[in-house]
């Protein structure tokens, strides 16, 4: 099935998983020790990586339009849209995080977030699923130079294609997204 096609159950399947964990189904997949715990994830795509947040951050999937500019701001903070009368700033994520290119197609979404208690949106290449990960498909983030900003990376999530001898193995980073969100150089939430 094409990603065109695959894109609005993937989008309504993450609003109503979303909206039966904030009702309060469904475990927590905050950072505990700097692990991911188990959970629901949205997995999206950036480049040729596959990242998952928390589908408790997520509060709707949309196609990218093209925002109003804002004078000044960093070049991944791509402007601002007016969502049914809320004006939320929109971040680049490719930009944020240095993939080589972001080109703007049809796949390109944006995700509506839910970050302490401010709406923002974070365009990604695609996105891929909803998936639940249990606590032994994460693994800890690696130790990275320190000049690397890799705080907002949880875990590594790792899932199965397939099933026997043939099975292949995919990696997920997982990432806080309201820690990348939240950071200083973003400038959006206190």
């Amino acid at each position: 099935m094409s990603l065109i096609a695959e894109a609005p159950r993937t989008a309504a399947r993450a609003e109503s998983v979303a909206a039966g964990r904030a009702a309060g189904h469904g475990a927590a997949s905050d950072p505990v020790d700097g692990i991911s715990r188990a959970g629901e994830f949205l997995t999206f795509r950036l480049g040729a990586e596959e990242y998952g947040i928390d589908i408790l951050r997520v509060q709707e999937i949309r196609s990218y339009e093209q925002p109003t500019r804002i004078a000044n701001v960093p070049e991944f903070i791509k402007g601002v849209v007016n969502l049914r009368g809320v004006i939320v700033p929109i971040v680049d994520l490719r930009l944020k995080l240095g993939c080589p290119s972001a080109e703007y197609n049809a796949f390109t979404v944006v995700v509506v977030l839910n970050v302490r208690g401010r709406v923002v949106g974070a365009v990604v290449d695609s996105v891929s699923d909803v998936l639940e990960l249990q606590k032994e498909q994460i693994k800890p983030a690696p130790s990275l130079h320190s000049s690397v900003d890799s705080s907002f990376i949880t875990g590594i999530g790792t899932v199965k294609n397939g099933q026997g001898d043939d099975a292949s193995e995919r990696m997920l980073i997982l990432m806080d997204i309201e820690a990348l969100m939240s950071s200083a150089d973003m400038g959006l939430v206190n």
